[in-house]
C-alpha cells in the first residue's frame, strides 16, 4: 500500500520542481521530504526522481505521478459529491484542459452563467488542442477540449463543433508581400506568425497546398492568442486566425483573407470521465448546449484538420 505522507511528498516535489520548495509547501524540512521519497523508492523498488533542477520523474516515477494525480481527482470528486462543495469553500472545483484559441474566444462566454449559478471555480490548463487529452489521461484535469475523436477507456467524447481558421494579413502586408498573389515563391519569403512548436496547422496548410516545409519560410512563434492576432494586425506577419476572433476586422477590411478557398476547420470534442461530479455534469450539459452558439456544425467541414 502507498503511504499517504510519502505520496504527498513525491507529488509536492514533482509539482514544485525541488525538495526545498516541496518542503516549504508541506511545512517540513527538506531532509524530511528526502527521507519520505527515499522510503517510497525503497518500498516500490524503483528510483522515482532524477535529482536535477528542476527534478524530473523516471519512467516509474511518471507512472506513479499519473496514478496519484488521477487518484486525487477521484477523491476530490467524491468529497464534492459527499460534502456538496470543495473543502473550506463555497465553490466546486473543476479542472479543465483547453486550447488557447477556445479560451480566448468562446469558452468563457459559453460557461459564464453556469459558473455563476453553480458556484464553480475553474482551474484551466492550456495545451494545444491535439495534446489536451493527455492532461485527462494523466489525471491533471477532470475534462478537456480536444481534437481527439476517440475517448480513452472510462471516458466519453462528445462533439462540440468546428472552429474555422482563415489565413489573413493586413492590406499593407498583402500589398508588400503578395502583390503577385499567394504562391510558393511569395510564401517562401513572407514572414508567418505561428502559435508555438506544437501548432502544426499552418505548416500542414502550406505543405499540402504549396509543398513548403516549415524550414522553407520565415516565421515568428507567438504563444498567446491575443498577441498572435495583434502581431498580424501590426503588419508583422500573416497567419491562421480563428474566424470567431476576427469577424469585425474582416468586415471592416483591416484584415484580408489570403486564401479564401482554403479554410482550416478544426473539429473539437469534449472529453470527460464517465463518472462525473454533480458540478461537472452541470458544466458538461452547459458546454454542449452553448458550443452550438459559437462553433460551426460539422456539415460545413470541407477541409478538416484534427
Amino acid at each position: 500500500m502507498l503511504q499517504s505522507k510519502q505520496s504527498e511528498a513525491f507529488l509536492a516535489v514533482m509539482e514544485t520542481g525541488s525538495f526545498e520548495a516541496a518542503a516549504e509547501k508541506l511545512y517540513l524540512t527538506a531532509s524530511a521530504v528526502t527521507l519520505r521519497i527515499q522510503s517510497l523508492e525503497k518500498a516500490l523498488g524503483h528510483i522515482l526522481l532524477i535529482r536535477e533542477r528542476p527534478c524530473r520523474a523516471t519512467k516509474a516515477g511518471q507512472m506513479l505521478l499519473e496514478h496519484l494525480q488521477h487518484t486525487r481527482l477521484i477523491q476530490e470528486s467524491f468529497l464534492q459529491d459527499l460534502q456538496g462543495k470543495a473543502e473550506n469553500s463555497q465553490f466546486y472545483k473543476v479542472r479543465i484542459g483547453s486550447n488557447a484559441d477556445s479560451l480566448a474566444t468562446w469558452l468563457l462566454p459559453a460557461l459564464q452563467h453556469c459558473l455563476i449559478e453553480q458556484q464553480i471555480a475553474l482551474e484551466l490548463k492550456i495545451e494545444d488542442q491535439t495534446q489536451t487529452h493527455h492532461l485527462l489521461e494523466t489525471g491533471l484535469v477532470n475534462a478537456c477540449i480536444s481534437t481527439e475523436q476517440q475517448p480513452m477507456k472510462g471516458c466519453v467524447a462528445k462533439p462540440l463543433g468546428l472552429m474555422r481558421y482563415k489565413l489573413v494579413a493586413t492590406p499593407t502586408f498583402k500589398t508588400d508581400w503578395f502583390a503577385q498573389g499567394i504562391n510558393r515563391d511569395s510564401l517562401s519569403q513572407a514572414p508567418a506568425v505561428i502559435f508555438n512548436t506544437q501548432d502544426h496547422m499552418h505548416a500542414a496548410l502550406l505543405l499540402e497546398n504549396f509543398g513548403l516545409h516549415p524550414q522553407a519560410y520565415p516565421h515568428h512563434f507567438i504563444p498567446s492568442s491575443t498577441a498572435f492576432l495583434a502581431m498580424i494586425e501590426l503588419g508583422l506577419g500573416y497567419g491562421l486566425v480563428p474566424l470567431i476572433q476576427m469577424q469585425d476586422q474582416l468586415e471592416q477590411g483591416t484584415l484580408l483573407e489570403l486564401a479564401a478557398n482554403s479554410p482550416v476547420d478544426v473539429m473539437l470534442y469534449w472529453h470527460h470521465w464517465k463518472r462525473q461530479s454533480a458540478a461537472l455534469e452541470k458544466l458538461t450539459t452547459t458546454i454542449l448546449e452553448q458550443s452550438r452558439h459559437y462553433l460551426s456544425p460539422a456539415a460545413i467541414n470541407n477541409n478538416r484538420h484534427q
